[in-house]
């Protein structure tokens, strides 16, 4: 064996070392010149929403909502009002789609929630339905009328009782969300029912519409779809509020402005069914059903006539046992910035 053969192996080691350590060196200096990707930590917007159709209901199938806030975020679905209300009292959502009863017992708790986009104001897409084989023209004395309670519903069919004179102990009200209305109406379980749609279509097969929205807003208890937001998010972040309603403004404007024809845009009612679990053919007749007041008229209702129509409901709930207290003014549960710079838009 040479001498020389570990001297080369020596050197041969020396080398391979010498070029670990400059690929070390230099993937130190490349590292230092080249920023490491960023990751965001951006928390999301959790938004509660109930399968109600509206013009909202373009934007969020469009994730319009998203591009203009420039904020992920998380939809959260739910059957009824009361659902909503308890995922807000939890602090699981930051904006949130109900209606103005569950809103004023949640204003009425002390709840730190405030509305600052009227989605909808119910019409004939909300009513008292009765089974055609339960003798609908009759009384309701004794019948088995299901409605979500603390709902708009359960609000309108309590005031539906008091216009017509009706004792509530008289009849059997049954809690039950939409789609258990469904359910029981199919197996013959309830004589009727106040629902709102798209559960109302599904019952209207085999039965007859008895009172509406629009005869409850013209006994002086209106009501109205709402959007809602915590009062430390809105507080937080009222560019997203804004934006917001800006988005829906939209929508709401392309409607009034496409509402004889919308069925001529399947692509809509085909994403407004698929959010809602409506049938698509359904959807044009169900979005007439109700009234979606512009920023226009959205600044009108806000600073007005909404406050004095919430403490009113406070007043009706309390009278019927479903609060304690009603406060002296709901203003301050109502924020008109959001549509004021949606207005300006």
């Amino acid at each position: 064996m040479s001498l020389y053969q570990p001297q080369k192996k020596n050197k041969l080691k020396v080398i391979v070392l010498l070029l670990a350590v400059l690929a070390i060196i230099s993937g130190f200096i490349y590292s230092q010149k080249t920023p490491s990707p960023q990751t965001t930590t951006e928390k999301p917007v959790v938004i509660a929403y109930q399968a109600i159709i509206d013009p909202g209901k373009i934007a969020q199938a469009n994730h319009a909502y998203e591009t203009a806030t420039g904020k992920p975020i998380i939809w959260k679905k739910f059957d009824s009002g009361a659902d909503v209300l308890t995922a807000l009292a939890a602090g699981e959502a930051d904006i949130a789609n109900m209606g103005s009863a569950p809103f004023t017992v949640a204003a009425s708790r002390g709840l730190p929630v405030e509305v600052f986009y009227i989605s909808g104001i119910p019409d004939t897409a909300e009513a008292l339905i009765v089974r055609n084989d339960r003798n609908p023209s009759g009384g309701l004395a004794g019948k088995k009328i299901a409605v979500p309670f603390t709902s708009t519903a359960h609000y309108s069919l309590l005031a539906t009782l008091e216009h017509l004179k009706i004792d509530e102990k008289s009849v059997q009200l049954v809690n039950l969300r939409p789609a258990e209305i469904v359910a029981a109406w199919e197996r013959g379980d309830i004589d009727a029912a106040y629902v709102w749609e798209p559960a109302l279509s599904q019952l209207k097969a085999n039965g007859q519409i008895r009172v509406s929205g629009r005869d409850v807003r013209s006994w002086g208890k209106p009501t109205y779809d709402l959007w809602v937001a915590d009062s430390t998010f809105a507080a937080q972040h009222p560019d997203v509020l804004a934006q917001f309603a800006a988005v829906t403004d939209r929508d709401v404007l392309w409607y009034q402005q496409n509402k004889n024809n919308i069925a001529d845009f399947p692509d809509i009612t085909g994403k407004i069914a698929h959010l809602t679990g409506a049938r698509p053919e359904d959807v044009a007749g169900v979005m007439a059903g109700n009234d979606y007041p512009a920023s226009a008229e959205q600044v009108q209702i806000l600073t007005t006539t909404l406050a004095d129509d919430l403490r009113n409901t406070a007043l009706f709930l309390q009278q019927q046992g479903s609060i304690d207290t009603v406060k002296d003014s709901y203003a301050g549960n109502i924020n008109t910035k959001a549509v004021t710079a949606a207005a300006g838009k």
